[in-house]
């Protein structure tokens, strides 16, 4: 290290000191050179007479003088030390300055290497820690989202099962309030015939004009049809109040369903969620919303309770149904021991329009099966449409997507082609299944239309075989009542 300037001349540069053996002859005083030669310090250095190295301490204090045998030696006097010697002289450090500074680069150097070693070795072990917790924490989640899509899945069967029973039981009943109305209103024609009977056995003349046992029996029978009657359109009634409330009750499953079906689609798109999605994304502040409305014991417990109550609407229904059947049974073999008078006269006839209605019957269930079939067909081709369309929206997006590559990306390439050709395709086998489906609508149409006429035709040939019935004549269509109990 040098510095720039003049300094003060060292104290060995000067006269000598008498030793005490002799005494050195004067020597000419240095020459000033201060006077030619001003000093000049840089910028950001220090003075130089501010600091001396402790080279020059040691050296300005050493013992000058010299034996007295080497007086010869005062005229090896060294010459004075120019101005730019003496700076570098003076401006070096000692090499215990050096050895220190060293050391202390040496210590310093160690101990920045050994803390960064340590702080590497303890960033990598959080690193590795945090991160196996993450692991550890993703893995838990995913394990309670299949526990909860697999508690989604078994109340879903459990609901779906009881949905299925509950409809079924609707139908049931539904089927039972028919035949209670169809049977109540079929019981309108015996009643009609019966006091036409009556009516037509007061035209009896002379000794014949008697209450005999007949007359007695035909009041007996007015009043039975009656008392059938009102018993039949009270408990369709009574079938009437719990279809609503079994239809609450299948809305409530249905809902309930329908809200289990959305909680699996999302808990299964979060399930399949991974840190490699495309769709996942930051959401500030989501985990300080708190938006549910149920904890799991009570979101068990309106699945169950949906479900015990739509038991208990299935066991009034059964309930009902039974008892309807009982009626049925009770009503019919009261009304089998009225109409066992019969008249031969007419068994022709009434197995003639029978047959034919038998046939009529036969047809309408066909018809009913057909229609049946029909409306399977166009839910089947229904849901087929609803299908295509999922594929179509994701070919559409696809190209919609592919759409936005940048520059010479924008390429013709074989998935484009594939895509536009899979739209294509796609888009005709909606129209395809459109078409198809306007036609099963339009068969279906056909068909009912058809079946209101099968049960128009039905109806004359019950009316039939009211006009039929003339006087014991009339009797003689009573067997048909026997189809009450099993009438659609």
């Amino acid at each position: 290290m040098e510095f720039l300037g003049t300094t003060q001349t060292a104290s060995y540069c000067g006269p000598k000191r008498a030793c005490g053996v002799s005494t050195l002859p004067p020597v000419a005083p240095a020459p000033v050179i201060q006077g030619c030669y001003q000093p000049y310090y840089l910028p950001g250095y220090r003075y130089l007479n501010s600091w001396r190295p402790s080279l020059f301490c040691k050296v300005s204090n050493t013992q000058t003088c010299l034996d007295q045998g080497a007086t010869c030696r005062s005229a090896l006097r060294p010459p004075t030390t120019l101005p730019a010697g003496r700076s570098a002289l003076f401006c070096r450090y000692s090499p215990h300055d050096w050895d220190q500074c060293n050391q202390l680069q040496i210590h310093t150097a160690e101990a920045s290497r050994l803390w960064a070693s340590q702080l590497m070795g303890n960033s990598m072990r959080l690193m590795q820690d945090k991160d196996q917790l993450t692991r550890q924490m993703q893995e838990g989640t995913c394990r309670n989202l299949g526990q909860r899509l697999s508690d989604i899945g078994f109340w879903k069967s459990e609901l779906s099962y009881e949905l299925e029973r509950l409809l079924n039981e609707n139908h049931s009943l539904d089927a039972v309030k028919r035949r209670l109305e169809c049977a109540a209103e079929e019981l309108n024609s015996p009643l009609q015939v019966a006091l036409e009977c009556l009516y037509q056995r007061e035209k009896r003349i002379g000794i014949d004009l008697v209450h005999d046992h007949v007359e007695k029996n035909l009041i007996r029978e007015v009043d039975l049809l009656k008392c059938c009657q009102e018993q039949m359109r009270k408990l369709a009634q009574r079938i009437d109040i719990q279809m609503r409330d079994n239809r609450d009750a299948q809305h409530a499953l249905e809902r309930d369903l329908e809200d289990k079906n959305s909680a699996e689609c999302i808990d299964e798109k979060c399930l399949n969620l991974r840190n490699t999605s495309d769709c996942i994304s930051f959401f500030h502040g989501m985990e300080k919303i708190d938006g549910t409305i149920s904890v799991p014991e009570t979101w068990a417990k309106f699945s169950n309770d949906n479900i015990r109550h739509s038991q208990n609407m299935q066991a009034n229904s059964v309930q009902l149904r039974e008892e309807a059947q009982n009626l049925f049974d009770v009503l019919l073999d009261q009304m089998c021991k009225q109409f066992t008078s019969t008249n031969l006269a007419f068994h022709a006839r009434v197995a003639e329009v029978t047959d034919v209605k038998n046939k009529l019957q036969m047809q309408l269930a066909k018809m009913l099966q057909e229609i049946f079939q029909t409306e399977n067909t166009i839910m089947l081709l229904e849901r087929s449409i609803m299908a295509k369309e999922s594929p179509l929206k994701v070919a559409q997006t696809r190209l919609e997507c592919r759409t936005r590559r940048p520059s010479v990306e924008l390429c013709r390439d074989m998935p484009q082609c594939k895509l536009v050709n899979e739209v294509f395709t796609i888009n005709d086998t909606l129209q395809t299944l459109k078409l198809r489906l306007r036609e099963t609508q339009d068969t279906q149409q056909l068909l009912i239309m058809t079946k209101c006429r099968l049960e128009h035709e039905l109806a004359m040939k019950a009316n039939t075989l009211c006009i039929d019935k003339k006087c014991m004549g009339m009797r003689k269509t009573f067997p048909s009542i026997l189809c009450l109990g099993t009438c659609p």
